[in-house]
């Protein structure tokens, strides 16, 4: 019998995790003569990270020690943990900033003691990047989340701009939709958001948009603006496109809590057929994200492949430390500098 759910046992994973962070836990193998690795998080409290860490340290297995440091989401916490990681003279970082204007300063930092550096999930300006040659950035493309959403909506629309389907509810042609963004100015909130909306121009469907909501990336946050947002439209939103699953997710919570998501065909589960399912996409793949999409509530996501990211970055990072070009990976190498992972659509 299960008997814990997927939020208390994420609560559980991340108490083990941040027990010892204000010393830098020891995650690996206790090998005396590995190298170690620190392993710097913006906020080991988004559902994303917390796997994403986790990934990579499952990946490192006995290549490295993984000394791994949560920010809570305040640069100046991550500052000083870098000058504390800096005392255990670590052979190289993998940093996902705070603040991604702050990569100047710490790739300048970290060049002058010649340790190498491969950020994550929060990418440097290219200018920054661009400072010293052993600094890399792994993830994926901003811009094509965006794109990959707006053709999962496309299609549920029926892919012709000129006829729209049922759900366009109010039969004028256009789609209604509400944004959930990330967060105000982040540059993967601003990317997706942007390519969302040009993609739909692109292919010429009409769209109002009704509201975009910054939310934080945070469920909760989610969860208590769609209330207002419901009540303020009036029933005329057709879309909630949303920068990440997690704010998806907390717009499903209260959307259910309001009467939307009835199994009203009474065919025994929700689906996209019943008058009250209301679609929404999100982004990232979280493992609760595609439950929600095969028990009928959210439409589609977008995956980002972290598993993949994290296997990149280890190896990576495994041939920096051995003193290998970079360029020998399995991974190709954009401009000395980038590894690019593709995001991959997700629907039921």
């Amino acid at each position: 019998m299960k008997c814990t759910s997927t939020r208390a046992v994420r609560k559980i994973r991340t108490w083990l995790l941040v027990s010892c962070l204000a010393t830098g836990f020891i995650l690996g193998s206790c090998a005396q003569k590995q190298e170690r690795v620190g392993l710097l998080l913006y906020n080991l409290a988004d559902p994303y990270i917390e796997v994403f860490a986790r990934q990579i340290q499952e990946e490192a297995g006995g290549s490295f020690l993984t000394l791994l440091y949560d920010a809570g989401n305040s640069q100046l916490i991550q500052n000083e943990q870098i000058d504390a990681l800096l005392a255990k003279k670590p052979a190289l970082m993998m940093l996902n900033p705070v603040d991604r204007l702050a990569s100047h300063a710490l790739i300048r930092k970290l060049q002058a003691e010649n340790i190498p550096i491969i950020f994550f999930n929060r990418e440097p300006l290219a200018k920054d990047l661009a400072l010293w040659e052993r600094c890399y950035y792994v993830g994926a493309q901003a811009e094509q989340s965006g794109q990959m959403q707006a053709e999962l909506v496309m299609e549920l629309f029926g892919s012709d701009p000129e006829k729209l389907n049922a759900y366009d509810k109010n039969g004028d042609g256009i789609i209604q939709l509400i944004i959930l963004k990330g967060e105000q100015g982040h540059q993967d909130a601003e990317l997706r958001t942007k390519e969302l909306l040009r993609s739909f121009e692109a292919r010429g469907f009409a769209l109002e948009l009704l509201a975009v909501e910054v939310a934080n990336w945070k469920q909760d946050e989610a969860y208590e603006k769609i209330g207002p947002l419901l009540r303020a439209h009036q029933g005329r939103i057709e879309l909630i496109a949303s920068n990440n699953d997690a704010m998806a997710l907390g717009a499903i919570m209260r959307l259910r809590q309001l009467g939307y998501f009835q199994d009203n065909d009474k065919n025994g589960k929700v689906d996209r057929f019943d008058q009250s399912w209301l679609p929404i996409v999100g982004i990232d793949g979280l493992r609760e994200a595609e439950e929600s999409i095969r028990d009928g509530y959210l439409y589609g996501t977008v995956k980002n492949d972290s598993l993949s990211m994290a296997k990149a970055m280890v190896e990576l990072a495994s041939r920096l430390i051995a003193g290998a070009r970079p360029e020998s990976t399995a991974y190709s190498l954009e401009d000395g500098k980038y590894i690019w992972i593709d995001y991959q659509p997700f629907i039921r």
